[in-house]
C-alpha cells in the first residue's frame, strides 16, 4: 500500500471486514498527537520529579514489552486509535492499557525494565540477593501466594511473583507512582526492604546518564506485514484452546436433560449466558487470569449446554455457585500447571 493511501485511510469509517484485511504496517497510526503521547509526557514528568535523567524511548509494537537488554518500551499498536481499541476488545475482551490509569501503570512497569537495562542494575550482586537471579527462566505459568507480603502489588495477577525481573520492576513502579506513600502502605511488609533498596538505587543514579543506551525496537508495528485478521486469529489460538466435549460431565451433573415434560425450565445455555459476565469478572479479579481465557471456557460451556439440550432445575443461585467454583478450579489448574487438563496450552509471557 502506498504512503498516500495509508495516510488517507479513515479507520473510523472503514468497514470492519476491510480493516481486518489491512496489514498492521499499513495502518495510519502513530504515538504523536494521541492520548498516548500525553501519558508518555506524564511518565517523563514523574521520572524528572525523581531527578532521573533517563528517558525510555517509546514506540508502537505488537504488545506491551521491553526488549531484553534494550532501553525502549513497546506500546500495543491498537492503543493508538479508538477503532483499533474496539477491535481488540471484540476479539480479546480487554484492550490492555486502554484507560489512562491502566496505561500509566503499564508504562511505569515497562520503565522499570528499561531503567534496569540502562543502568545494569540486574547485574549487581546486591540486586540478585534481594530479588533473585535475573537469568532465571521465564515459565509458561507461575505459582503465587495471594497473601504474601514479600512482594508489592501493582499490576493484577500478583505479577511481582512471576520472576526476579518482574519483582524489581513492580517494586520500581510502586516507588515511581506519584502520591503513593509506599513507606506507610507497605509498613511491616517484607516488600519494604525491596522498596528501600530501589529508593537507594534511584538516589545513586540521580543526574547520571545511563551507561547503556541501546534502543533496538523489536516487534515494531510498522514492520508487521500480517493482516489484523491473521494477527487476531493467531493471538486467540495462542491464548486459548477449544475442547469439544471437555465440560460434558460437569454440565450433565449441574443441569438436566431438556424434554417436553420440563420445557418450562430455563435452558442451560441461557442461564450460563445471563451470568457469564459476572462470573468472568469475579474469577478474573481474584485469579488475575486474562478475561479472554475465562471467556473461552464460558462460551464453550454455553455452546455445549445448547448442543446437549440441557435445562436448569433447582435454585439458580446454587447453579451459579457451582458454575463459578468449576470455572475457578479450571483456571487455578491452568495457572499452576499450564493446563486445564491433558495437553499443555501455549501461553505468552
Amino acid at each position: 500500500m502506498g504512503a498516500g493511501k495509508k495516510h488517507t485511510m479513515d479507520l473510523e469509517t472503514m468497514p470492519e471486514e476491510a480493516l481486518l484485511d489491512t496489514r498492521i504496517c499499513d495502518l495510519p497510526i502513530k504515538i504523536e498527537g494521541t492520548w498516548l503521547s500525553e501519558c508518555i509526557a506524564q511518565l517523563f514528568h514523574e521520572i524528572e520529579e525523581k531527578g532521573i535523567v533517563f528517558r525510555p524511548e517509546c514506540y508502537l509494537a505488537d504488545e506491551w514489552l521491553t526488549p531484553e537488554k534494550e532501553t525502549c518500551i513497546g506500546i500495543p499498536f491498537y492503543l493508538a486509535h479508538p477503532a483499533l481499541i474496539r477491535l481488540e476488545k471484540k476479539f480479546m475482551i480487554d484492550a490492555e492499557g486502554e484507560t489512562r490509569p491502566w496505561c500509566m501503570k503499564l508504562l511505569r512497569h515497562e520503565t522499570g525494565h528499561a531503567i534496569s537495562y540502562a543502568y545494569r542494575f540486574h547485574k549487581r550482586k546486591k540486586w540478585q540477593k534481594i530479588f533473585g537471579p535475573s537469568t532465571a527462566e521465564y515459565g509458561d505459568t507461575y505459582k503465587y501466594r495471594p497473601y504474601s507480603r514479600n512482594y508489592v502489588r501493582h499490576l493484577d495477577g500478583y505479577y511481582a511473583q512471576y520472576h526476579p525481573d518482574e519483582d524489581f520492576v513492580e517494586t520500581f513502579a510502586v516507588w515511581l507512582t506519584p502520591d503513593l506513600d509506599w513507606k506507610t502502605q507497605y509498613r511491616g511488609w517484607g516488600a519494604t526492604r525491596k522498596l528501600q533498596y530501589v529508593d537507594r538505587l534511584m538516589h545513586e543514579v540521580r543526574g547520571k546518564e545511563p551507561p547503556v543506551k541501546s534502543s533496538q525496537k523489536f516487534w515494531r508495528a510498522s514492520k508487521m506485514r500480517v493482516t489484523l485478521r491473521n494477527f487476531y486469529k493467531k493471538k486467540r489460538r495462542t491464548l486459548a484452546e477449544e475442547f469439544p466435549d471437555f465440560h460434558d460431565n460437569f454440565l450433565r451433573q449441574c443441569f438436566v436433560a431438556y424434554s417436553e415434560e420440563n420445557k418450562a425450565l430455563p435452558r442451560a445455555a441461557d442461564v450460563i449466558r445471563a451470568y457469564s459476565r459476572s462470573i468472568l469478572n469475579s474469577v478474573s479479579k481474584y485469579s488475575g487470569e486474562r478475561k479472554y481465557v475465562i471467556n473461552v471456557l464460558l462460551k464453550d460451556m454455553q455452546k455445549r449446554g445448547g448442543e446437549l439440550h440441557l435445562a436448569a432445575s433447582g435454585e439458580e443461585a446454587h447453579i451459579i455457585l457451582n458454575l463459578t467454583a468449576y470455572i475457578t478450579s479450571l483456571i487455578m489448574n491452568y495457572q499452576y500447571t499450564g493446563r486445564f487438563r491433558g495437553e499443555k496450552i501455549a501461553r505468552k509471557k
